[in-house]
């Protein structure tokens, strides 16, 4: 697969828009299942009209224009943080145009809920995608009604089970069954349209404004319905990283928006001429003797709409380690070529357990939906917000042009997420109450990690002045090379002091290591590794890497070699220090939010397997620190 730098230039390749349409476009691939009949289920009672379904149309086309075409496609694919997409990128992008602390963490809070809210809606896709396929079976035969559920989880489970293989191969395996169901999607439309074509007159925004106008408040209601056909949009910001801006852009263009406008065209003109279709429009668009096929298509679509969403996933839990946000994971490259192609097997056991809870607690997809959208919505209003500074700060639009743009964005955001309130009770709660969760996390990590650094330091002892003190002292040099890894360049590592206090020796040759992440997705070969000497034989290190990327201790310390640091493997050991975190007599954070940090702190993945160290070459010192 081409690099993303490289699909920036000229037009995209075939084999790479194919990947696109498998990994990105799943979600909002297969909202047609669902979009319609969930946004015209509101006015059934009585009969739907004919304007209401040329109204409802009319919502679902322009929303897809609007949120996904001109803000998604047009506008925020722009704001990357080189290369790398996200409603992390974005907040990272945001940061650095400000210089206001109050300000930078107002930005930080907006990113941190967006990222919960989208993990929320990335366990939710795939149970309410893979139900509504399955659920295709009852139109086939009430008999099936009963095989559901048990197919939708062996579905799940076998999907969940498979994502050891990366996204590259996914995307490979997927693209042309994803390319089929669009071009499915389009023809079961256009062959529709054709027999009624005055349901083409639902393209104008007039019928939208006159629904709107008309129903008011039950229009406000059905927003919660109509967002559901733009879902999705997010997941397309949050995989450019794997795939760069132009192919999602000519995926979307050329492919995408035409199959499901079609199809959401063609399912208005079925219900026009048959208002009973309602009980299912997509699977009646299309002749009897094609149902069961299209159940077998359609399940094999949501399958890829789950996958969208659990690459996103993916993507936004390693950007959060790495900006400070959660523990250390594993993250596991699924490709020797692009570091965007990862593997996080306990981000995938947690969507897998979430996912298979909401399918056995609903059991069916209409009462699911009452669930969708209001995580989705949220993202969205958070990427608004964000995106505003940064085109205003970052970017340098005026002011009204910013807001020319982004608040009539942010308004249509705002109408959906509001409407997706009114769900909450029927189930809205469960991505509400995971990103709550999430955040509470997110947040105590961060903070606990702060007040850790700063008890390190206030209790550390400076390290020039170790250095300064070193030649008078009567400390044991031993051949070999000891790497004293520490979080403040500043301070002497604890580890040191203890290796001291016990062993009485000190390697002959000694490295300093800190290891810092910047918020950009890579740091370039010319600012990765800073080297100053200290004292003959003693070197400090700091070693930085973007949000994106996963350090690999060893490689760096042989590149040394280049600087006149020899770096022999078998002759160097690394000394670790493990913090285990007590109250202090006066706690700076409350009982139960330290009780938080250090069930994640013994549940953070080892540093020497983070930064991929040689087990049998590691010697670990425990110290106590009181926060």
């Amino acid at each position: 697969m081409s690099s993303p730098a490289a699909t920036e230039r000229g037009i995209p390749s075939l084999a790479l828009v194919l990947a696109v349409l498998g990994v990105v476009y799943g979600d909002i691939g297969t909202s047609p299942l669902y979009a319609m009949r969930a946004a015209a289920s509101h006015f059934e009672e009585g009969g739907v009209e004919s304007w209401e379904i040329l109204g409802l149309l009319s919502l679902i086309i322009w929303s897809l224009i609007l949120t996904v075409t001109v803000k998604y496609v047009f506008f925020i694919l722009r704001a990357d943080n080189r290369g790398e997409g996200g409603i992390l990128a974005l907040m990272a992008l945001a940061q650095r145009s400000v210089a206001n602390e109050r300000l930078r963490w107002a930005i930080v809070l907006i990113g941190i809920a967006g990222a919960c809210l989208f993990f929320g809606d990335g366990i939710i896709t795939p149970a309410i995608s893979v139900l509504s396929a399955v659920e295709g079976l009852k139109v086939v035969s009430p008999h099936l009604e009963k095989a559901v559920l048990p197919i939708s989880v062996v579905i799940l489970l076998a999907l969940f089970l498979v994502q050891y293989r990366g996204t590259a191969k996914m995307g490979a395996i997927f693209g042309p069954i994803c390319a089929a169901w669009f071009l499915v999607l389009g023809l079961l439309g256009l062959w529709e349209v054709l027999h009624n074509p005055g349901v083409l007159a639902a393209i104008s925004p007039h019928w939208a404004i006159t629904f709107c106008l008309h129903y008011q408040l039950m229009a406000f209601i059905a927003f919660g319905s109509v967002v559901l056909a733009v879902t999705g949009a997010e997941a397309l910001y949050a995989d450019m990283g794997h795939f760069g801006r132009r192919p999602i852009r000519w995926a979307w263009l050329v492919i995408v928006l035409p199959a499901l406008v079609l199809n959401y065209l063609g399912q208005g003109a079925l219900l026009l001429r048959d208002p009973a279709a309602l009980e299912n429009p997509f699977f009646l668009l299309a002749p009897e003797w094609f149902r069961l096929p299209l159940v077998f298509l359609a399940t094999a679509a949501t399958i890829i709409a789950s996958q969208a969403m659990i690459s996103g996933a993916y993507t936004i839990a390693r950007q959060c380690v790495q900006l400070g946000f959660l523990p250390r994971l594993v993250v596991r490259h699924t490709s020797d070529t692009e570091e965007g192609q990862i593997y996080m097997p306990q981000v995938n056991f947690a969507l897998l357990i979430g996912v298979l809870i909401l399918v056995v607690t609903f059991r069916d997809s209409e009462r699911l939906a009452a669930a969708y959208g209001i995580a989705v919505t949220g993202t969205f209003v958070c990427t608004s917000c964000l995106a505003m500074v940064v085109f205003h700060r970052k970017f340098g639009w005026p002011l009204l042009g910013v807001l020319g743009v982004f608040l009539p964005l942010l308004a249509l955001d705002l109408a959906f997420f509001l409407s997706n309130v009114l769900k909450i009770p029927d189930g809205g709660y469960v991505p509400l109450v995971l990103g709550v969760v999430l955040f509470t996390i997110m947040l105590t990590w961060h903070r606990g990690r702060e007040l850790l650094f700063a008890r390190i330091r206030q209790d550390g002892l400076p390290l020039k002045s170790f250095i300064a003190r070193l030649p008078q002292s009567r400390t044991v040099r031993v051949p070999g090379t000891a790497v004293f890894m520490t979080s403040q360049a500043e301070f002497l590592p604890g580890a040191l002091l203890h290796n001291l206090k016990h062993n009485k020796v000190l390697h002959e040759r000694v490295l300093f290591l800190t290891v810092t992440n910047e918020d950009v997705p890579q740091v370039g070969a010319d600012r990765r590794r800073a080297v100053e000497e200290l004292a003959p034989n003693i070197h400090r290190i700091a070693l930085r890497y973007g949000f994106q990327e996963s350090p690999n201790i060893p490689r760096e310390l042989e590149a040394l070699a280049e600087l006149g640091i020899p770096y022999e493997p078998m002759q160097t050991s690394y000394f670790l220090g493990r913090e285990t975190v007590v109250a202090a007599a006066v706690p700076k954070m409350s009982r139960w939010r330290q009780w938080l940090f250090v069930v994640l702190s013994r549940n953070s993945l080892s540093a020497t397997e983070f930064f991929r160290i040689p087990s049998d070459r590691v010697v670990e010192l425990g110290v106590k620190v009181a926060i």
